[in-house]
């Protein structure tokens, strides 16, 4: 049994910090100026196809790592009471990977793209033990509001430094730099620095309970492995469930390879980095309100309708991008992505939870989160492969539809109904 843990405000806010910590990661790095530095600078010389597959397979190299590994982190987090030290090592994984690639030469995109999957590794298992905290830091009835201002400090702080990187590099010789490499490189540090320091309140401020007995590693692995088989064989026995999973997973990944391919996708088509950059800050910033909105907009007319509604635009959106020829259209296509991507998060999350068992949602969205990861393994493969294969970018961008009309189609096919009853008469 856990010793009790009284969350403070201290406690709270120091929590949420580290999602402003890291956020700057996933917004310059990810989405940002690594799939920008991969192509012109760790790539140069090389066709758009080509280094558009070898950022396609670091994507995916990188998230199926995470996902193999993801049983094993939350048997950690669930049975080790080691939280605080292995959401350090793992923290410390992707600071360390992400201020190395300053030192990785020109055309060396080998060791670039191992930097970059050990970076993301730290990031995703550092959220690992980080959602695993939550419940230290917030009472039952505050789990919502205190989530929501980890998601919230989370866009503002990627938001904030990613400023001031696109600042850096439309701007070097405001920063004393001599010219926009330079300021890309010296942005990776800037992550890697901002992402230390703000991991700093967690650290000192969140005190996790302890069990009596914490159980040792061999045997937080076995029971690890025991509850994935049988959460595996529960949601089995929910067919409605499972169904949206399945659609969920499909059009998730699609959602993740857009994030995650849009920039490399630009610079294939010839559109200047610093408009595809900016683009990208416009997208972050519509992003957090359009959530709140949309989310507003799910009660309304209810979730799954949402999110037929938020697909339906990625389908436009992935068809005009495949045919646009103008940097005004990127813009138009950031403003109208930004408009829907928390939004089909957060309902996908909400439909979700009215489809599981009353009392055992830990245990469902520790395999939601899990399946959450394996997104951006499937959609970058195959937009590098299409376009490697047919020699176009455009029909690479073109393939990612697959993901969200299957998707989709699965989604409608999935009873709501049937599905809240099977979850309510769940044992």
């Amino acid at each position: 049994m856990h010793d009790t843990a009284i969350p403070t405000r201290r406690s709270t806010y120091a929590w949420a910090f580290y999602d402003w910590a890291n956020s700057a990661f996933a917004t310059t790095v990810m989405a940002g100026f690594f799939p920008l530095f991969f192509k012109q600078y760790w790539n140069a010389g090389v066709t758009d196809t080509v280094s558009t597959f070898r950022l396609g397979m670091a994507n995916s190299i990188a998230s199926l790592i995470v996902v193999l590994g993801a049983p094993l982190l939350g048997a950690i987090a669930d049975h080790m009471d080691k939280r605080k030290g292995f959401l350090l090592l793992f923290s410390a994984l992707g600071v360390v990977m992400t201020g190395a690639l300053y030192f990785v030469a020109a055309g060396d995109w080998q060791l670039a793209a191992l930097c970059y999957v050990l970076a993301v590794l730290g990031f995703s298992g550092g959220n690992l033990f980080y959602d695993a905290l939550l419940v230290f830091v917030a009472r039952p009835t505050q789990l919502d509001r205190v989530s929501a201002l980890g998601f919230a400090l989370g866009y503002l702080g990627g938001g904030v430094l990613f400023a001031v990187n696109v600042l850096m590099v439309l701007h070097p010789d405001w920063f004393g730099l001599a010219d926009k490499s330079a300021a890309v490189r010296v942005s990776f540090l800037t992550v890697a620095v901002w992402w230390a320091v703000f991991s700093i309140p967690i650290l000192v401020s969140v005190h996790e309970a302890r069990t009596p007995q914490p159980t040792r590693l061999g045997a937080a692995l076995r029971q690890g492995f025991s509850q994935l088989r049988h959460t595996l064989r529960e949601i089995g026995r929910l067919p409605q469930t499972f169904l949206f999973l399945l659609a969920y997973w499909l059009y998730i990944d699609g959602v993740d390879t857009i994030i995650r391919m849009a920039v490399d996708y630009g610079l294939s088509l010839g559109f200047p980095s610093n408009s595809l950059i900016i683009a990208l800050l416009i997208t972050q910033f519509v992003g957090f309100p359009a959530a709140i909105a949309f989310g507003r907009l799910g009660e309304r007319i209810g979730a799954r309708t949402g999110i037929l509604i938020a697909l339906a635009v990625y389908v436009a959106v992935t068809t005009w991008g495949a045919f646009m020829n103008q940097v005004w259209e990127f813009y138009m296509l950031a403003v109208v992505i930004g408009l829907v991507q928390g939004g089909v998060q957060s309902l996908s999350r909400s439909l979700y939870a009215r489809l599981i068992p009353a009392g055992r949602s830990a245990e469902f969205f520790g395999f939601y989160n899990m399946l959450g990861k394996f997104a951006a393994v499937l959609g970058p493969i195959l937009m590098g492969w299409v376009g490697v294969m047919t020699g176009s970018p455009r029909l690479g961008i073109l393939s990612v539809l697959v993901l969200f009309v299957l998707g989709a189609l699965l989604l409608l096919k999935v009873d709501l109904a049937r599905g809240q009853h099977d979850a309510g008469n769940a044992v």
